[in-house]
């Protein structure tokens, strides 16, 4: 079943208006009425709390509310899957630009410019949107940060629950002007790109946004460094007596042995490999070799 249709016939069945709901779901009416007539696809479930607080009003099992959306929203998805990425709206390109720092700014906006909405500006452009989510979902239960964020932008609290429930729900392709001057333009101090390894530097709004700058890297590196040698192994090594026939995957292996206690003697490296070319315990050539010298 539709979730609006759903909702729809769960407000005759009780005898409510869609302003009943809008006032236990703390969002306007008019955002409603566009939800029930199909013009607003049903939040994420994981994005809001518009269907818990629903869901008591209409009296429904906690949770089927979310499940329907949930499914409608997949549906929806999977129609403009196809669909190629659009360009960002240039008020919303020249804001991400401007917060960039002035060091950066000129090179950022030259490799912006090369594409409709390329690489580079995807993944600046997603990692704003991830930080700033991750603030307006955590902030959303806080009324005294809703009231604040609507009073810098001449809102009432009630169009602000709009504005944020909305907000947690679009995304890169999607990102208006209105989610830029609404979140990313107060909540957003500044950012940085490091071009070489495409690590990203986010610093939020202490006001509304409390806390450390946010730090994200895309970069290849090199395995961790091995730990240092063991003597132990040192001497097994060098005494042609004791490893002379060791293979070198068999010395990879003892050179990937861990100690935290006793410290190992070359006898046990000795033991470790004839452990090692067991039969029982491994069926590798050393294992082959092993058994018909034996």
């Amino acid at each position: 079943m539709d979730v609006c249709l759903l909702i729809r016939q769960r407000l005759t069945e009780l005898g409510l208006e869609q302003k009943d709901l809008a006032e236990a779901a703390q969002v306007t009416e008019s955002y409603i009425s566009q939800l029930l007539a199909g013009k607003k696809m049903p939040p994420a479930p994981d994005r809001t709390d518009i269907y818990v607080k629903m869901s008591r009003v209409l009296k429904l099992p906690a949770g089927k509310l979310a499940k329907l959306a949930d499914l409608q929203r997949k549906e929806e998805l999977k129609k403009s899957w196809s669909d190629p990425p659009a360009p960002l709206f240039k008020e919303v390109r020249e804001l991400i630009l401007q917060k960039c720092s002035p060091a950066r700014g000129p090179q950022v906006r030259v490799i912006f410019e090369k594409q409709p909405f390329g690489e580079l500006e995807r993944l600046v452009t997603q990692k704003l949107l991830d930080v700033v989510k991750r603030v307006a979902k955590e902030e959303l239960e806080s009324e005294n940060w809703v009231r604040l964020v609507a009073r810098l932008s001449r809102r009432s609290y009630e169009d602000m629950r709009v504005i944020v429930l909305e907000f947690l729900d679009t995304d890169i392709f999607n990102l208006s002007a209105e989610n830029c001057v609404s979140f990313l333009d107060p909540l957003i101090e500044s950012w940085d790109i490091d071009l070489a390894s495409f690590g990203v530097e986010i610093v939020l709004n202490r006001r509304l946004a409390p806390g450390d700058s946010k730090k994200f890297e895309f970069v290849e590196k090199q395995p961790e460094q091995p730990f240092n040698e063991e003597p132990g192994l040192r001497e097994f090594l060098s005494d042609p007596s004791l490893s002379g026939d060791a293979a070198p995957e068999e010395i990879g292996f003892l050179r990937r042995l861990r100690f935290t206690g006793k410290r190992p003697t070359p006898l046990y490296y000795y033991r470790e490999l004839q452990s090692l070319r067991d039969p029982l315990h491994f069926h590798g050539p050393a294992a082959g070799k092993a058994a018909r010298e034996g």
